[in-house]
């Protein structure tokens, strides 16, 4: 099993849940974060001066998947997630040992 964390512009969160729903894929956690990469932040002008917005708003999509279709999901994320422009994320995929149901107890795939 592997987790995804994709890491998105908040405008773009609508148009990856629809595509990951439409796949099939409807599982996933939302955080509202804050970051900056290469871009550094951003120089904004309010009454004519400027200032710095050194961290940004993202939103952080946390997701479990079969080992099987994670490369599949990926795309899609990266697909509607992109503008084309910097800014638009990263996707972080790490290996997941276990997960267990709260609930039941149920362990392994059938726990997702």
């Amino acid at each position: 099993m592997k987790k995804i964390e994709a890491f998105i512009r908040p405008e773009r969160l609508g148009d990856v849940g629809r595509a990951l729903e439409e796949k099939g894929f409807v599982s996933m956690t939302v955080t509202d974060v804050e970051g900056r990469g290469r871009q550094k932040g951003i120089t904004l002008e309010w009454r004519a001066s400027e200032y710095q917005v050194d961290l940004l708003p993202k939103i952080k999509l946390e997701i479990i998947a079969d080992d099987k279709e994670w490369e599949k999901i990926v795309e899609i994320i990266r697909e509607a997630a992109k503008t084309g422009e910097v800014g638009d994320g990263k996707i972080v995929v790490y290996p997941v040992e276990e997960i267990i149901r709260v609930r039941t107890g149920e362990k392994g795939l059938g726990a997702l």
